[in-house]
Parts: C-alpha cells; sequence; structure tokens
C-alpha cells in the first residue's frame, strides 16, 4: 500500500492543489454534495412528517419493531441521517484524496475513484446505521425508548449512555481514530491502494476509523431524540470542530467532561 507512483508526500499535494481549477472541483465534489443534499432533504422531510418513514405505523403496535417493514424504515432513517451528517465531515478527507490522485488524472485516469472513495465512507456508515437500527428496535421492544418520540424513557439509561458516550472520549481507541481523521496525509500516505476498488476500500476503512471516533457521540441521539433537529445539527456541527479546529484532542476531553458530568447530574437528579 504505497500512494500513486510519482506523488510524494509534499510534491504530490502541491501537484495535486495546481490541477484542482473551479471546473474540477465541482466534478470532484459533485457526487458528495448532491448525495450529502439529498440526504439532508429527506431527512427534513422525515422530521417534519415521521408517518413518510417506511413501517412508522408499525412501530407503535407492541411487539412489531423486529418485523420487517419497522425495521427497514429504521435502517432507512438511520442511513440517510448518517449520510447528512457524516459526509459534509468527510470533505478534508475527500479533498486530500483527490489531491493525492492528481497526477494520475494527469495521465488520463477520471474522476470515479473520488465518488468510489466517498461511496465506501457512506456504505461503512450504513453498516453502523444497521446496527443502531436493531439497537432502537430492541430498545423500543423493551419499553426503553419512546416510539413516538424516538429517545430514552429512563433517566437510568439516558444517564449511563451520556456517561459511556463521555468516558470513551479518554480512551486510546477514540484518541487513535481522532488522529486519523485529522490528519488526511497520514492516512493516505499508509492505506493507499490503486483503482476503483481500493479507493472503495480506502473510504471503507476511513469510514470504520471514523465510525471507531463518532459512534458515541451518535449514541447521544438516543437521549436527546433521534430525529431531533437541533441535536443532529449540533453533532454534526462538533463532529466537523473536532476534526478540524485546533487542539481538536483538548476539545475531544473537553467535551468528555461536560457528557460524563451531565450523565451522573440525571443518574442522581
Amino acid at each position: 500500500m504505497t500512494a500513486p507512483q510519482g506523488i510524494t508526500p509534499g510534491a504530490g499535494m502541491g501537484a495535486g492543489a495546481a490541477r484542482l481549477t473551479p471546473a474540477r472541483l465541482a466534478i470532484l465534489l459533485g457526487g458528495p454534495t448532491v448525495l450529502a443534499l439529498a440526504s439532508w432533504i429527506y431527512l427534513g422531510m422525515m422530521i417534519g412528517d415521521m408517518s413518510i418513514i417506511p413501517g412508522m405505523k408499525a412501530m407503535m403496535m407492541p411487539g412489531m419493531m423486529f418485523t420487517p417493514a419497522p425495521l427497514a424504515g429504521l435502517f432507512l432513517m438511520w442511513a440517510v441521517m448518517m449520510a447528512a451528517m457524516m459526509l459534509p465531515t468527510a470533505a478534508p478527507m475527500i479533498m486530500a484524496y483527490a489531491r493525492m490522485q492528481a497526477l494520475d488524472r494527469a495521465r488520463g485516469a477520471g474522476w470515479q475513484p473520488v465518488w468510489m472513495f466517498s461511496g465506501g465512507y457512506v456504505v461503512a456508515w450504513a453498516s453502523f446505521s444497521l446496527i443502531a437500527a436493531l439497537l432502537q428496535a430492541g430498545l423500543t421492544h423493551l419499553a426503553l425508548m419512546s416510539p413516538m418520540t424516538m429517545k430514552a424513557g429512563s433517566g437510568p439509561l439516558a444517564g449511563t449512555i451520556l456517561i459511556a458516550a463521555g468516558l470513551y472520549q479518554f480512551t486510546p481507541l477514540k484518541q487513535a481514530c481522532l488522529s486519523l481523521c485529522r490528519t488526511p496525509l497520514h492516512f493516505l500516505m499508509t492505506e493507499w491502494r490503486d483503482g476503483n476498488l481500493g479507493a472503495l476500500t480506502m473510504g471503507w476503512r476511513h469510514g470504520l476509523f471514523c465510525i471507531g471516533c463518532c459512534w458515541a457521540l451518535m449514541a447521544l441521539l438516543f437521549v436527546t431524540g433521534v430525529m431531533n433537529t437541533a441535536w443532529i445539527l449540533a453533532i454534526t456541527l462538533y463532529v466537523l470542530m473536532e476534526k478540524t479546529v485546533p487542539g481538536g484532542k483538548a476539545f475531544s476531553r473537553l467535551a468528555g467532561l461536560a457528557l460524563t458530568a451531565t450523565g451522573l447530574w440525571v443518574l442522581v437528579g
């Protein structure tokens, strides 16, 4: 796994940047941008009228959560939400990947690998969405979540989720995954694979690292409400800041302290 032939960490990035004309940049971002915008639009429609979620009526009936329609609806809801939230935060990595590939494009290669990279990233989060949907179905089946508000119905469960999310911010796994998300060049130089399949694999692997970084933050939606617009936007903005602002690791630990303290307050309150 090496960087493209003829591209070095310094020269390659510079050469790639020089070839990213406005027209090529539009082509580069076209696929991911359209997918992200479509996801936000459909997510907004679901938030505005949850009856359009497949199987929503069946979710209100006891014992129906693990039937095909509600499970399909929950998976669709989570998959759309994760695409809307996480694709914008992956923009720095997608741009870095395009720059690394610039010399190949100069020799006649197309833009398909950039789209494949983005697709692999979305597929990884879709896999996470399946797990989240199954977990939500299980908690709702056990009457630990409300099918109407889609959030934890008990203080102990909410407090436990908050504390778990807060403590996870301090774990080596969280910090290692965050470091890879914050340093696109390091990820690309160590994980590079050629061709469309290689791009898909790289996007998938970056998505896995991103899940390792953010899964606990997504669990907060079980506390605040899975379709809570304010918290969806807040978590999206926080993840973007955690990945990009200077001092992101310290920022992450401060958030961990706040989440843990809030969880303890919920438990004893």
